[in-house]
């Protein structure tokens, strides 16, 4: 495995440990795409418990749980004032966006399926791709309608089993992704459908989760 396939490999064992660890009480209401969406959070400004709770669409609780794993892992250091990266996180959040190096929201197209659409970009990781099924299906259990997966190849977008020139099948899609993205060889980009902004986010990276290494 090559050192980035196995920085994606650590990242994936890290927040896979930190969501699986269990505290007394009850299971946690939360999932690892919550983890990553709170780091993402806390990367872009301070935050205090409650907004970040709002923000997550998640209960006081759950929010104090993923503050205190957060913290125990070092990830993030807490005052009154809110949460901030540590150097720790702010090392994971940079190792993350080397491999996830953009997500947005996406306007309907050709490929959509719902009023909320997200895409994502992760680096270098066309050759994992078969047809996009397990992305779709990733996304559909974390709460999105569906999903579609492309791939930029020799210069182009493909989407696998559907289409070897998207820039012809599918012009708006592509326009959409090239201005939002400018992709590379060997990227995926996939765009998750879901009737709310925070399912699509989360079927986004639910979906692009399926890229990482095991270890």
């Amino acid at each position: 495995m090559n050192c980035e396939r196995l920085m994606s490999a650590k990242l994936k064992e890290l927040l896979e440990r930190i969501v699986g660890e269990r505290a007394p009480g009850p299971s946690p209401t939360f999932s690892v795409f919550h983890i990553l969406h709170a780091i993402e959070l806390i990367a872009e400004k301070k935050l205090g418990r409650g907004k970040l709770a709002e923000s997550l669409n998640v209960g006081e609780g759950a929010a104090r749980t993923i503050v205190d794993r957060l913290k125990d892992a070092g990830l993030i250091e807490t005052s009154k004032s809110g949460c901030v990266l540590t150097s720790k996180g702010v090392k994971f959040w940079n190792s993350y966006r080397s491999i996830f190096v953009k997500k947005a929201e996406i306007g309907k197209n050709e490929l959509t399926l719902s009023d909320y659409n997200f895409a994502i970009l992760v680096k270098n990781r066309g050759d994992k791709i078969r047809y996009g099924i397990e992305q779709r299906d990733a996304a559909i259990r974390a709460g999105a309608k569906g999903a579609t997966t492309m791939i930029f190849i020799e210069g182009q977008l493909k989407v696998p089993s559907i289409s070897e020139d998207a820039k012809s099948d599918f012009p708006e899609a592509t326009s959409q992704i090239f201005k939002l993205f400018k992709p590379e060889e060997n990227d995926v980009i996939i765009i998750a459908s879901a009737e709310d902004s925070k399912s699509a986010n989360y079927g986004a990276l639910a979906a692009a989760w399926t890229l990482l290494e095991d270890c």
